[in-house]
């Protein structure tokens, strides 16, 4: 692929990640029920519902009963914001104790081309994650906005665990002028050290993190003397020496060049 198109990826791979996943799940039901007890059930994909995957069993009569959800996000590696970019929203009264948030990143097996390769994902307790966003909206972020206005209202209506796709279950911030509320990735305290190691993971014998740079600057400028000066200049601004930062740099452009 071209470099600047890698940044569409992620949404084009999103639903088969769904889908994949639920797949996965089913045939490995020696794994996470080995002693059959729950042989009735099988996981389901619901889209554009929370959660998006569920446990489920299903009588006679039509009636469901549901056992865990997992909302699943994708993550490209490479994209361009360097970090997930969903915004989870969800009130902490749709999450059923045992239901689950799970960040699946993945990257391309030979950076600009091959099958998608599916790392360490990130795992919680969905309900956890939903009030510790909503505690550091209120009180862990920094803001100058007056004590009133950083507050967070849940939905008008009362919510409780699978919930169906037509009920209202996001929470709402006061005040987000920046359109930051739900970011999880940017919340200092969930995901923001898995995210880091991540980008510090060695692919091709480069950091992820220098590829994401490397990826941005070629979508947004085709000058290869713009993107090679400003490349060194971001490795120099790293703490790099001279030789390091040429010698990253260097890597980076001839891998480019065989894939290409």
């Amino acid at each position: 692929m071209d470099a600047g198109d890698l940044f569409s990826l992620n949404t084009a791979l999103g639903g088969t990640i769904e889908v994949q996943l639920v797949e996965s799940l089913n045939r490995m039901r020696d794994v996470w029920d080995p002693e059959g007890r729950w042989s009735t059930f099988r996981f389901e994909r619901f889209a554009q519902t929370f959660p998006d995957v569920r446990l489920l069993a299903r009588s006679e009569d039509g009636e469901t009963e549901v056992a865990l959800g997992i909302e699943l996000k994708g993550w490209y590696l490479f994209s361009k914001e360097g970090e997930p970019s969903f915004r989870y929203k969800v009130t902490p009264a749709a999450c059923a104790p045992q239901d689950l948030l799970v960040v699946v990143p993945w990257r391309l097996k030979n950076v600009l081309s091959g099958e998608p390769v599916v790392l360490d994902p990130y795992i919680e307790q969905a309900g956890y994650v939903a009030e510790y966003r909503n505690w550091w909206w209120e009180n862990g972020r920094a803001t100058q906005d007056p004590p009133d206005q950083r507050g967070v209202d849940g939905p008008d209506d009362a919510v409780t665990p699978y919930p169906s796709p037509k009920d209202r279950i996001s929470d709402r911030p006061i005040r987000d002028g920046g359109g930051n509320f739900g970011r999880i990735a940017r919340i200092s305290g969930l995901m923001d050290g898995y995210v880091e190691e991540l980008q510090g993971r060695q692919v091709a014998g480069i950091p992820a993190r220098d590829w994401i740079l490397f990826f941005r600057l070629h979508a947004e400028a085709r000058d290869p003397l713009m993107i090679h000066e400003r490349l060194r200049s971001d490795f120099l601004g790293r703490g790099l020496d001279e030789d390091a930062a040429t010698e990253i740099l260097e890597a980076i452009l001839r891998i480019v060049a065989r894939l290409g």
